[in-house]
């Protein structure tokens, strides 16, 4: 799964995610199929989320999944690999949500890996009646 740093705030070197990816792309199914994240500043994530969701405030996650008609870059996977889409990520906001619950910023940017692929698998934790977020502690303490 690519991973793009588009940040300078933090520091993200020495990072190795793909174990933890791999695995979730394995639980959710689709082990076959990659997806990008990209990490940005409250300001890019602000500039998104006013963009697309018409929001103007910084948020710590957007998704984009492949087929619709947002999303703020199009990358295409490389090869035959089918792309489910793209999750940003603000790692500002993830930096203060981890300083807020006590965990590591690697910790809180997994749970926002988490959440954004469930929204590229399409579902929505405003109107699915609680099954996004029960999915998504499955996948938290299966996999953190």
């Amino acid at each position: 799964m690519p991973l793009f740093n588009r940040q300078r705030r933090v520091r993200i070197d020495g990072w190795d995610l793909d174990p933890f990816l791999r695995e979730l792309a394995k639980a959710v199914g689709h082990k076959d199929k990659d997806f990008t994240i990209t990490l940005v500043s409250d300001r890019a994530i602000r500039s998104l989320n006013r963009r697309f969701r018409g929001l103007n405030r910084p948020t710590d996650v957007l998704s984009f999944p492949t087929g619709s008609l947002k999303g703020p870059w199009r990358r295409v996977s490389q090869g035959e690999v089918p792309n489910l889409g793209e999750i940003v990520i603000s790692v500002e906001t993830a930096q203060q949500q981890a300083d807020q619950e006590g965990h590591a910023l690697k910790e809180e940017i997994k749970l926002l890996i988490i959440h954004g692929v469930l929204h590229l698998m399409g579902q929505d934790h405003e109107s699915d009646g609680g099954r996004m977020n029960r999915n998504e502690y499955t996948l938290r303490t299966r996999l953190l």
